[in-house]
Formats: structure tokens, sequence, C-alpha cells
């Protein structure tokens, strides 16, 4: 039965990891993989995320399962960090997931449920957010978000996208640091964008994946803020990969922005069940590490610190890059005031290419970099090699 089955295509991502792996020249540079390193080039273990493990693995007594919804208090203390007091709590329903893929992935399936039937996604976007929502049922609609050459946020493409959305109709946004583009929204375009999405009656579907990563814990979340404080109803993907570095943990969260409290508590049982029939019970161990961090003021503030600290130093490598950059590419000093880990540079297939047979640098062929996965010593090294194509 299974000579029935075609072969898939490999995810061009993986396969680049493998191929960074298997080069053997010491200056090889990933701009490919979508974690933060440090000026070692190593991922790190937050000093807190250790802490919180110590304090686990010394009070823990039990392995047994967390149930469909996961841990009630890490899903509370994480609803407190994203979306603060904006909305009463009896309001949001909330379920743990496998990462913020495994919520996307909820979310989806609750949109089929309830009988939506189009997402509206901006161009370009992560690649597998369109993947998620074709395997859940959904059609795509898309509209042109980023224009590479002048690395300018195309907000009239948005707009004219949301006002042309039926009722009933999703639309996607990331709430900070755009994946893969790094382009920001302005506090102004959030406003409009909220007033748009209630007016039309549209769903929003926020991504957030990055927080602390691009302006800060909180300014990074504010236009979440504005947009479920004026809509009756939002989903919120949440994802605890970058913002504590428990990537291999899958730690995340899906909420619901509701109407009521009847109301919450009718799409937290449909949530539940959508995570019953897909993997039944979420991992507990990334999740624990965060409740016990945010539970813990002096560990809070710990966390912070170093997150910031990594913000900090993004931004330096951003600054460098946009300055160095802009002598072939005017418009790429728009780099330093782009969000988070990514940026997108205006290079053909070929000479993505040339670069990696050259001179090691690997990267996606769309061009994508990854700003964290850079040092601090290899900047000047890797601009020649771009400004020299």
């Amino acid at each position: 039965m299974f000579d029935a089955l075609a072969r898939q295509p490999d995810d061009p991502l993986l396969a680049l990891i493998g191929l960074f792996r298997r080069d053997d020249r010491p200056g090889k540079v990933d701009l490919g993989v979508g974690v933060y390193r440090d000026e070692t080039g190593h991922t790190p273990i937050f000093r807190a995320v250790k802490a919180a493990e110590k304090r686990l693995l010394e009070t823990q007594d039990t392995k047994a399962y967390v149930g469909p919804e996961g841990d009630p208090l890490f899903l509370d203390h994480l609803w407190t960090l994203v979306g603060g007091d904006t909305v009463e709590r009896s309001h949001i329903a909330s379920v743990q997931t496998p990462g913020g893929s495994g919520a996307l992935r909820l979310a989806a399936d609750l949109i089929h449920r309830l009988g939506g039937k189009r997402i509206w996604l901006g161009l370009p976007s992560w690649p597998n957010h369109a993947a998620i929502f074709k395997a859940a049922g959904l059609e795509t609609a898309t509209y042109d978000f980023f224009d590479i050459p002048t690395q300018t946020v195309l907000f009239d493409d948005l707009v004219g996208a949301l006002e042309g959305a039926a009722a009933g109709d999703a639309v996607l946004l990331h709430a900070s640091c755009h994946n893969p583009t790094g382009g920001a929204l302005s506090e102004a375009q959030w406003l409009e964008i909220a007033a748009i999405v209630a007016q039309r009656d549209l769903l929003p579907l926020v991504d957030l994946a990055y927080q602390g990563f691009g302006r800060g814990l909180n300014q990074d979340v504010a236009g979440l803020r504005h947009l479920i404080d004026v809509v009756p109803e939002a989903l919120i993907a949440v994802s605890c990969s970058k913002s504590f570095g428990l990537y291999r943990e899958r730690t995340g969260a899906i909420y619901a922005r509701t109407a009521s409290r009847a109301s919450a508590d009718t799409v937290r049982s449909n949530l539940a069940g959508l995570a019953r029939t897909s993997y039944s019970m979420p991992p507990d161990h990334g999740a624990a590490v965060v409740r016990t961090i945010l539970a813990d003021d002096d560990l809070a503030r710990d966390w912070a610190e170093e997150l910031e600290a990594m913000r900090l130093r993004m931004t330096g490598i951003r600054r460098a890059l946009a300055e160095g950059l802009r002598t072939r590419w005017q418009a790429l000093g728009a780099i330093a005031d782009q969000e988070g880990m990514f940026s997108m540079l205006p290079l053909s297939e070929a000479e993505v290419m040339r670069l990696r047979s050259e001179h090691g640098i690997y990267m996606p062929t769309s061009g994508r970099i990854n700003i964290a996965g850079l040092k601090t010593a290899e900047v000047a090294g890797v601009v020649h090699n771009f400004t020299s194509l």
C-alpha cells in the first residue's frame, strides 16, 4: 500500500542544515536556521531556565499527564506577559500546545470548524504558514506585504486586502518581528488595522513568536493589545521557543479573545477537543519551566535582563550590517530599523548559490538572513562578500 505514495520534496531549510553541517570549511557562516546564537556561535540556555530546571528536578513529584488543555498556571502567567490586563481573563480561552506551530494548527482547525473558509496571508511570510492553513482545509488568499528591493512595508496593500475581505474571513497578522522580513508596523498603522478588522467583522489570527526580540517585551505586544481591546474576537498563537530559548521543548499556547465568559468556555472546550484528537496531551517540561520563571520575581527579572541583552546584541549587528550593505544597496540601510531575527536581501538565487559555493555563506534562496545567527566578528566579512557579488 505504501507504493501508492509519491515522494515529497525535502524541506529546503532542513536540507540547508544538512549541507552546512557537511561543509568542512572553517570560515563557513550559517544565516539560515532560525535560532539565536551568541558571540561564540552557541545557542545558549537562559540562566533562569537552568535555575527553573534545577528547582523542578528537586521538587517535581510526578510525570502524569497534564490533560489536553495543559497547565493552567502556565497559561495564566504567559497570558499576563502577552495580553496584560487588556481583556478580562474570563473572556480568554486558552490551551497549551506543542510550540507555536501547534498553536497555529489548532487555530486553523478551530477556524475550519466554526465555518471559516478563507484566511488572508501577506507575502512573504513564514513558509509553513500556508502549509498549516492548507492542511486544516482553509483557502489562503494572499497579498503583497513587503517590497524587498526598497525594504518597505506595503501598508496600502495590507489595508486593501482587509477592506476587500469578506465578513467571517480570518486574517493572519504578525504581532512583531515579522518573519521573514523584519518589517515593522507603527502604532498608527496598528490602530488603523484594528479599526478595519472590527468594522468588517474579520477574525484576526495573531502570530506571536518573538516577544522581546524587537523593541522590548511590552512594546512588542502593544499593537496586539490594542487590537484585542477593539475587536470582540481574536486568536493569538504564542511560541516560547525564542523568548525563552526553549526550541526543542516545543512550548506554546493558543489563546482566544471572546466576547463573553460563556463563549470562552465553549471555545476552550473545542480547542481541547481538537487537541485531544491531534496530539492528545501537550509536553509539560517547557511549560513548567516558563511557569516557574514567571511566577518568581527574581527569576523573571533575570530572564528579562538576559533577553534584553540578546535583543541589544541583535540591534547592534543590524546597525553594522545596514551600514555596510547600504554601500551597494542604499535601501538596505532600513535593516537597522527592522525588528527581530530576520531580514530579506535583494539577491537572486544564483547569487545565493554563489555565496554558498565560494564563501561558505548558507542562507535560503529567498534571500532571507538570520541576523541572530551572526557573530560580530563575522559581519565585516559577510558584508564584503555580499557587496562584492
